[in-house]
């Protein structure tokens, strides 16, 4: 069955799936795992913003505060205040940086590090088990099959921005 010439998508079912169930799936998605990945780290300072600070600060070059903030697209009062909630939890550390003595780094501790890592496995185990109707296989799929899509169009190769940007409603795109 075409359109216009352009192949009508066929469900599982095989019946023709209807003109934007394309972009209802990844909204239900996206916002059933934003809502699972919120209440799996909702432990940690700030919730899922403490979570993409921490993950930003262990997998990336030390950042200075007003730096993450940018990045994160996080007001920098705001990221004060989250900063200062880290620290307090041991996760992250003020240093001075080398270059510049006026700065400061945000550094994870070895707690914040072990921390991240807890907190990747409940977020592995809340993907699993959302997208827990499709078999293993299709699953790792899936999930290839994703991240090729959003490389191909993504704007911004920073993943934690862009996925900081999503969770407070934005397009992703550059203005």
């Amino acid at each position: 069955m075409t359109t216009a010439g352009v192949p009508t998508p066929v469900g599982t079912d095989g019946e023709p799936e209807f003109v934007g169930e394309f972009g209802w799936a990844l909204t239900v998605l996206l916002r059933e795992w934003s809502a699972r990945v919120a209440a799996a780290v909702g432990d940690l300072p700030y919730g899922t913003r403490g979570y993409q600070v921490l993950a930003a600060v262990v997998r990336d070059e030390p950042p200075s505060q007003a730096s993450l903030a940018t990045r994160l697209g996080i007001d920098r009062s705001v990221m004060t205040y989250l900063i200062d909630r880290c620290v307090e939890s041991n996760l992250v550390e003020r240093q001075q940086d080398p270059t510049d003595r006026r700065a400061r780094r945000i550094v994870p501790t070895g707690h914040g590090r072990r921390r991240l890592d807890e907190l990747d496995a409940r977020v592995r185990q809340v993907e699993e088990e959302l997208l827990g109707a499709l078999p293993e296989a299709e699953r790792a799929l899936l999930h290839r099959l994703l991240r090729q899509a959003a490389n191909g169009v993504a704007h911004d190769p920073d993943r934690c921005a862009v996925t900081a940007d999503a969770m407070r409603g934005g397009s992703g795109s550059p203005a």
